[in-house]
């Protein structure tokens, strides 16, 4: 499976931040969205980095409730891995277990498409298995 065949069950809504806002407003976005990361893009449709709920925890560990009212930019991932719609769910797996990364978002010819979570890709691959198992069950019982 391909992400783009991700991307048209899952949708193609991502939620976004600008980097001069603060660590607070991104907490505030990440709880009413019920997301685990933001892209943070200062016009919304190229990704300038990415903030997640990680990433401010460990800031608050680190640095101190001081943070929360800090820019989003201040803590923010910059060097983010991001696919196009054409990788398959398989290469983007590997790429976020060798990578250590939950959110990759989807980019073609620098705009932003879409954002996938390691959910995202652990029910596609899933539903691959139950599809390949219900062929298997097909083949015997023919």
């Amino acid at each position: 499976m391909q992400i783009a065949q991700l991307l048209r069950h899952k949708g193609p809504d991502v939620a976004t931040i600008a980097p001069d806002r603060s660590v607070r407003d991104a907490l505030a976005v990440l709880a009413e969205r019920g997301v685990g990361a933001l892209v943070v893009s200062a016009g919304g449709d190229a990704v300038d980095g990415i903030v997640s709920e990680r990433d401010v925890v460990r800031a608050l560990h680190a640095s101190g409730p001081g943070v929360l009212d800090g820019p989003v930019s201040a803590l923010m991932t910059v060097d983010v891995r991001t696919c196009v719609p054409g990788a398959s769910v398989h290469d983007l797996a590997r790429t976020m277990t060798d990578h250590r990364v939950r959110h990759v978002p989807v980019v073609e010819d620098g705009r932003l498409l879409g954002i996938v979570s390691i959910g995202d890709v652990v029910k596609a691959r899933l539903d691959e298995l139950e599809e390949e198992r219900a062929h298997l069950v097909d083949y015997i019982q023919a």
